[in-house]
């Protein structure tokens, strides 16, 4: 599984989920321009001890992902969705693609990919999940299609 974060804000989000892609063995690829620097001690503190465990790359546009990728399955992330991100197939190799804390995913990329689109159900009068939580919860959905061995608490 690969996570994706195109152009990050908080550093403390993107330390948490190097912690989540640490854990479960996922890649984390990283679309400049970050919000904050790597060496950041937010970014290190929220990813404790793990970040010799995470594969990370940086690209200078979400683009450059899908030109390396071309061919594994791609979920955008995004609240403009009307699909149920339980309602689709994840693959094991699949990009989870999520947009900055405050803007989401830039609008011509989610208009080219359209039908890639999924959204986290939640209450109308809510704007957004945190992108951490975000992250979590569709990244388990997928390895849990994906056949990870629930009763082992192994990936």
């Amino acid at each position: 599984m690969h996570i994706v974060l195109v152009e990050p804000e908080i550093p403390g989000n993107t330390g948490n989920i190097a912690r989540l892609c640490a854990a479960t063995g996922c890649h984390l690829h990283l679309v400049r321009p970050l919000g904050f620097s790597v060496d950041e001690k937010h970014l290190k503190r929220a990813g404790l001890d793990y970040w010799h465990l995470v594969d990370i790359h940086y690209y200078d546009s979400v683009y450059e992902v899908l030109e390396k990728y071309p061919d594994n399955p791609r979920f955008l992330l995004t609240t403009h969705a009307h699909k149920s991100y339980t309602k689709v197939e994840y693959g094991p190799d699949s990009l989870l693609i999520f947009g900055r804390e405050t803007a989401g995913l830039p609008e011509k990329f989610r208009m080219e990919n359209e039908k890639d689109c999924v959204r986290i159900p939640m209450i109308s009068e809510a704007r957004s999940l945190n992108l951490s939580n975000s992250a979590a919860i569709v990244l388990y959905e997928a390895l849990r299609q994906n056949g990870f061995d629930q009763e082992e608490g192994t990936i």
